[in-house]
């Protein structure tokens, strides 16, 4: 099954004779000279991609937009997927505060991994993927959710004393970087 992301958040926008001047082979592949480029990351596998914007619409850098099948009203069309050495440093530096909006925005969904969460290995846990998160930590969040699962980051804060959010934010840039083998939330 092909992951494939409905609504990406805009990280920048890019000019399009500033991207032929980036990438002249654009030219040769056809590329509309009226388009500007955007590079955006999706909403529910966090993939980085790049985007033309239909001409004579604007977008602003973190506003959602709808990207999967069926009439779209901003984006023109999906031109590839980039790695994060690939972004330009506006959409670099935009990056921690839109994962950080998306992670705000959908709570429930990373609540519901530090209540399901289970070991990756006999020796390691999913859990302890997130740094700050040793043993002695992982068996408390792990007797307080047999207890009771946990309802938000507010919960967790409260009985275990760690920022879940904080945490899963580092962990999603850290893993967006390729600086782990083990992924937890990027597609």
């Amino acid at each position: 099954m092909v992951k494939r992301e409905d609504y990406a958040f805009i990280l920048d926008i890019i000019p399009p004779e500033q991207m032929l001047v980036k990438d002249p082979s654009l030219i040769k592949k056809g590329f509309p000279r009226n388009e500007a480029y955007a590079q955006a990351i999706g909403d529910q596998f966090f993939t980085l991609l790049e985007l033309t914007l239909k001409p004579n619409t604007t977008a602003e850098v973190g506003e959602r937009v709808y990207i999967g099948n069926g009439p779209r009203d901003k984006v023109n069309k999906i031109v590839r997927r980039i790695s994060y050495e690939e972004l330009t440093s506006e959409a670099k530096s935009a990056l921690p505060e839109i994962v950080a909006k998306i992670v705000k925005t959908q709570e429930d969904r990373f609540i519901d991994f530090f209540n399901k969460a289970g070991p990756i290995t006999l020796k390691m846990h999913s859990l302890e993927l997130l740094k700050g998160i040793g043993k002695k930590t992982l068996w408390q969040i792990l007797e307080e959710r047999r207890k009771k699962p946990f309802k938000s980051f507010e919960d967790i804060k409260g009985r275990i004393g760690i920022d879940p959010e904080k945490l899963i934010i580092e962990r999603i840039l850290r893993e967006l970087q390729g600086a782990d083998q083990y992924r937890l939330f990027v597609g």
